[in-house]
């Protein structure tokens, strides 16, 4: 119980709860939309879920200092990699927290003369970037893991493994199937790098969607919104989950 009021506490805690909740609407409207006799309770699920994004607003108008915050912080990363996709996601995000602040003060009626599709597509757009930064940063680390376990493997050819390397010595590296087998490894072994991962390519369906690069439907990106919104509960809950920056 201590626990759960700990994060809720946390403006990044009540975000997620509250993303999870939108998605969760989202996703049962579409599921039920169709069906006999659910008018009303479908309506009433696209109203909460119009709640929660208003309320989600509310909690992210600081946000911006804490993109900021972050991309001084990722300037320091001794690898350039890493440095340069965390520094322009960090950048793109801040921008993106703008975009959306001023989306809020039109929503509120402060500012009703702004123009709605433009700034959403603006945000959109820099969401989408910042997400593309943070996949090439996780392909990037499992890229040098893979690397570092075909070392490993070659480095250790005539000695005793341990159960682990010999996963990898039954592998052969000149294969799809033995590539993906390698990368199930990896990312087993590594669950921040792939929780991460998860993540950011569940919150793509979104702004592919937005955008119209790849069309889907309400109830996939809903889906992705839960599954994404899931794993942000679990690495707040357990920061060891977290990948590192």
């Amino acid at each position: 119980m201590e626990g759960f009021v700990d994060f809720t506490n946390r403006s990044q805690g009540r975000d997620q709860l509250f993303r999870a909740t939108q998605y969760t609407c989202m996703l049962l409207s579409y599921l039920l939309e169709h069906k006999a006799d659910t008018e009303k309770l479908v309506m009433k699920l696209k109203q909460l879920e119009s709640s929660m994004s208003s309320g989600r607003k509310m909690f992210r108008l600081g946000n911006m200092v804490h993109a900021l915050v972050a991309a001084r912080r990722t300037t320091q990363l001794p690898d350039v990699v890493p440095r340069f996709c965390l520094t322009t996601s960090n950048l793109t995000r801040a921008l993106y927290f703008i975009c959306d602040a001023v989306l809020w003060l039109r929503s509120v009626g402060l500012q009703p003369d702004i123009d709605k599709q433009k700034w959403r597509n603006w945000a959109t757009k820099c969401y989408y970037f910042s997400l593309l930064m943070n996949l090439a940063r996780d392909w990037y680390e499992i890229s040098w893991r893979l690397e570092q376990a075909i070392q490993k493997k070659k480095t250790k050819e005539n000695s005793s493994w341990d159960k682990e390397d010999q996963e990898l010595n039954c592998l052969k590296h000149d294969s799809l199937p033995s590539f993906l087998l390698l990368l199930f490894q990896i990312l087993k072994r590594h669950p921040p790098l792939l929780l991460d991962m998860v993540k950011n390519l569940c919150d793509l369906s979104s702004p592919l969607d937005a955008l119209g690069i790849y069309k889907t439907n309400p109830g996939v990106i809903g889906f992705c919104g839960l599954i994404s919104s899931l794993v942000g509960i679990l690495t707040l809950a357990s920061p060891h989950l977290k990948l590192k920056q």
